[in-house]
């Protein structure tokens, strides 16, 4: 392999050498960050670093990871880097039995993915990576625990190898440029896509001055290796700063994306910090850096870090993505700083509990929602029914006319509470639909009965009876049902009965229904105008066949007890 090859990767990119005012280089501080909320994305190389963190580290990136223009895990370990790039397609059964022989070792346990979100986005004009590699990273991780319900896949056909965004930032490219910034207004806002998919529904992001602080803090005592710049960035909003339990995402840059090449951009314009700021969510900016010297990789002989890449082809050691490896482990040793200052105290007793609406099978419940709380539990007779992670609960499966009393206590890391005050609730009677009124025989032929009735109010569907019978025929939850399984020349009864979740009502009065005695005895097929002049039609009839069809139009019909029709079931003239 030649190092100019690695260079395409990026440096189909050339980087902008971008500037910004001096910032001091502090010492990443403590917050008040919940180890239980915490993940990571990132763009090309960042991608395939993401997905190394979220499964080599599944323990500390307990939300999931998000991946833009990436590909699978352990792609280069036995196998050239070109095959992972270029919209090629990277063979992954290697890479699973890696996985599964190094769960709960040199990863942590693969059991961790079932309840982790993945979150997949590439560009349909991207040629750097392409759409093969991310199919095989959805194929891989999903085979290994992610659930196709926590997997969100993404694509914008129009956009290149870059991260998309929904503005227009400074010095950002049109959607469909791949080159540097790499960062581009494609009418999609990627960071709100994997953050809302990550951790829900999210408070819209500050769309001006932020609140909080950009703060450039010393990276080497992390221990990154030359890979790594000498300081990266955490944006904390003030709410963390001053205490709130906060999130925690990791925002990875791609090559040639460092603030050593393009300054500012990766990280003041894909808009993270903004959905950060009203969301109490610290994000993390570590920084690569441009490494020149020429390094042995796992299967990619030797090769120089020249684009400033996060490590996926083994440059700085064969534990590259596992638990241990340089880059890795000193990420991870960043996210542990920031969340071991996480405190929090058990939540205090709800309050407000209240009852909604109430059926004959279900009651909802509500409350005020208490500060600190990640879930609350729901009690019905003093036995748990229900943890909602929102303060609002609908209890299922009950007895009509039923009295049933509930408390809710809150829930966190630290314990839960005492269980609120009870509230009572009486479930109300089960209501099966009235009686069927209306029923009517339609359009009979020797072949079939139409029926049709009135509407019965709180009926889902009905029930069609033919000649008594205990069993339906046929259910609808419309007003008409036609009946195909008679047979010509026999006499039938009918009845229909309005069912819903609670039973079926009474039957209504039954009609009466007879087929015609015999199907056709003769048939005639000629044009309309001849059937015409043989009396099968009247003129009426004629007129009609004539403008519908073609008067010159050759036509077959059926002698139905002396009555001719174009129809072989003896059915209405059509």
């Amino acid at each position: 392999m030649k190092s100019k090859d690695i260079l395409k990767m990026s440096a189909i990119m050339l980087a902008l050498f971008g500037t910004s005012s001096a910032m001091a280089v502090d010492k990443l501080k403590t917050y008040n960050a919940d180890p239980s909320l915490v993940s990571v994305s990132g763009l090309s190389s960042g991608g395939f670093m993401a997905v190394q963190l979220g499964v080599a580290y599944s323990g500390t990136f307990t939300k999931g990871f998000g991946v833009f223009a990436g590909g699978p895990f352990d792609c280069t370990r036995n196998a050239g880097y070109t095959t992972c790039m270029y919209n090629g397609t990277p063979a992954i059964t290697t890479p699973e039995a890696n996985m599964t022989s190094w769960s709960g070792s040199q990863i942590d346990s693969l059991t961790n993915l079932a309840s982790r979100k993945f979150y997949g986005w590439y560009g349909g004009q991207d040629y750097t990576v392409g759409a093969n590699p991310m199919n095989q990273l959805k194929t891989e991780v999903q085979a290994k625990g992610i659930t196709t319900a926590n997997t969100s896949w993404n694509t914008t056909s129009s956009a290149g190898h870059t991260f998309p965004t929904n503005f227009a930032g400074s010095g950002d490219n049109a959607c469909g440029t791949t080159g540097s910034p790499y960062v581009s207004n494609c009418a999609y806002d990627g960071a709100g896509a994997v953050l809302q998919w990550m951790y829900g529904t999210l408070t819209a992001p500050n769309a001006g001055t932020l609140g909080g602080t950009l703060i450039n803090f010393d990276q080497t005592e992390f221990n990154g290796g030359p890979g790594m710049d000498t300081s990266g960035y955490v944006y904390v909003p003030a709410a963390c700063a001053s205490g709130t339990v906060c999130k925690v995402h990791v925002s990875l840059h791609g090559c040639v994306q460092s603030h050593n090449n393009i300054g500012m951009s990766y990280i003041n314009n894909t808009y993270y910090n903004n959905w950060a700021d009203t969301n109490n969510m610290i994000i993390v900016w570590p920084q690569a850096i441009p490494d020149n010297t020429s390094r042995a990789t796992t299967d990619n002989g030797s090769l120089a870090n020249s684009n400033g890449c996060w490590d996926w082809l083994g440059w700085y050691g064969n534990n590259f993505d596992q638990k241990g490896g340089t880059q890795m482990a000193a990420i991870v040793a960043m996210v542990n700083r920031i969340t071991s200052g996480f405190s929090v105290s058990i939540p205090t007793t709800p309050t407000g509990l209240a009852v909604g609406a109430v059926t004959n099978t279900t009651v909802a419940l509500n409350w005020t929602a208490t500060s600190g709380a990640t879930s609350y539990t729901v009690y019905r007779g003093g036995v748990s029914v229900g943890t909602p992670t929102g303060n609002a609960y609908t209890d299922t499966g009950l007895t009509a006319n039923t009295l049933y009393s509930y408390t809710v206590s809150a829930s966190n890391s630290k314990g839960a509470s005492a269980q609120s005050t009870s509230v009572n609730a009486t479930t109300t009677n089960a209501v099966v639909p009235a009686q069927v009124t209306g029923l009517t025989v339609g359009t009979i032929t020797a072949t079939s009965v139409a029926l049709s009735w009135s509407t019965v109010t709180g009926a889902t569907s009905y029930d069609i009876y033919r000649n008594g019978s205990s069993q339906p025929i046929g259910n609808t939850t419309g007003l008409t049902y036609t009946d195909t399984g008679v047979t010509a020349g026999n006499s039938y009864t009918y009845n229909v009965a309005a069912e819903n979740a609670n039973g079926v009502g009474a039957q209504s009065a039954a009609v009466n229904a007879s087929t015609p005695a015999t199907g056709y005895s003769a048939t005639s097929t000629d044009t309309v105008t001849n059937q015409y002049i043989a009396g099968h039609l009247n003129v009426n009839q004629y007129n009609y066949m004539g403008a519908k069809y073609g008067y010159n139009t050759v036509i077959t019909m059926y002698n139905c007890s002396g009555t001719w029709t174009n129809q072989s079931n003896c059915g209405p003239l059509q």
